[in-house]
């Protein structure tokens, strides 16, 4: 899973992306605005390390998340059009919006206010996905004047509703698009089809709850941006990024509880980015080693194994189910299958969140 930070100067975004991916704040103390900078987060699931409790395996192998903290939002950097490729390589994008006061971090709008962030990005993302559009249909217009084509004129018919949505200034996420449609585009640098996460950066008193005002902010702007299709989520960066410092795992415990934080920035965003992209994770536990991986919602047996090696999508033959509640509740994979919650599966089987499967195959 593949997901890039985006938002105007002085919200965070190199203090998140140090957070998410471990690195703390020295590496990038100086870094180059207008340069992709990347990482990778091992997924924090607590059905994970549950497992690991459960099967003792010699190596735990977490699903991982690759970050992509990309160049800042700025007029003029979106006049130049360079930073919209960037965010083009990614399944979806995380908009970190400032929430937080702070007289020694200066803001280009004199002051944090959320909505006209907000606002601003999503006008920005449409309206490149409009001109492009247009672009497009002017190119297809002329070869159509060529030569009649049947794939043309459906990719024409494709944008010209395209090219309406976006006039009404709503993102291509909220059009209902299908399988086949969407292949005519796979390869457009279109954006506001990518699913986007709205994370609110907040102060620690804000975090921790001063006051009913910062759940109403929450859900002001989720009315308020209800059309654009947004997920939203609150977090505390820095915060995160002081805890994060701290030696065990006990005392950045004592010291989340303390500020009122509820979950880490890490499991708050990946939770969101999944749901958003659509996954789901399984688990296999073969050979000493517990691993989860990530496939789309809706993949069938064959399609999973695929996820683990590319043989084993060929040779299926069949998967051996048992979901993760029911290793849990009976304490071991042999007393699940004892008590009947072992299941054997085919090609048809669809992948449920949290199963723990081991495919046979043969090529």
């Amino acid at each position: 899973m593949n997901v890039g930070i985006i938002g105007l100067p002085q919200t965070g975004k190199k203090t998140l992306f140090s957070l998410l991916v471990g690195l703390g704040d020295a590496p990038h103390a100086h870094v180059d605005p207008h340069r992709v900078q990347r990482g990778v987060a091992d997924v924090q699931d607590p059905r994970f390390d549950k497992l690991l409790e459960i099967y003792r395996p010699k190596k735990g192998t977490r699903a991982r998340l690759e970050v992509q903290l990309l160049p800042k939002v700025e007029e003029n950097v979106v006049r130049q059009g360079d930073i919209f490729k960037d965010m083009v390589q990614v399944e979806a994008l995380c908009h970190l919006v400032r929430v937080f006061e702070d007289d020694a971090v200066y803001h280009v709008w004199g002051g944090p206010n959320p909505a006209r962030e907000i606002e601003f990005v999503q006008h920005e993302l449409l309206l490149h996905d409009l001109m492009f559009v247009e672009k497009r249909l002017e190119r297809l217009e002329s070869d159509l004047k060529k030569m009649k084509d049947e794939k043309r004129q459906r990719e024409r018919g494709l944008l010209l509703k395209f090219k309406d949505h976006l006039e009404a200034e709503k993102p291509l996420r909220r059009l209902e698009i299908s399988r086949e449609e969407r292949a005519f585009v796979s390869s457009y640098p279109i954006l506001t089809l990518q699913r986007m996460i709205i994370a609110l950066n907040v102060s620690e008193g804000q975090a921790a709850g001063d006051g009913d005002g910062d759940d109403k902010l929450l859900r002001d702007l989720s009315e308020r941006f209800g059309e654009m299709d947004l997920a939203f989520v609150q977090i505390a960066v820095r915060a995160e990024a002081d805890i994060a410092q701290l030696d065990s795992e006990e005392e950045k415990a004592e010291f989340m509880k303390e500020m009122g934080i509820p979950d880490t920035a890490l499991h708050l965003l990946t939770a969101k980015f999944i749901e958003a992209v659509g996954l789901l994770s399984f688990f296999t536990a073969a050979h000493n080693e517990l691993r989860q991986w990530f496939v789309r919602r809706g993949a069938l047996a064959p399609e999973a194994a695929g996820k683990i090696h590319g043989d084993m999508e060929r040779g299926f033959i069949r998967a051996e189910v048992v979901h993760y509640d029911d290793v849990v509740k009976h304490g071991s994979e042999e007393s699940a299958k004892t008590a009947g919650d072992y299941h054997v599966k085919g090609k048809d089987y669809e992948i449920q969140d949290g199963d723990v499967i081991k495919i046979l195959f043969n090529v």
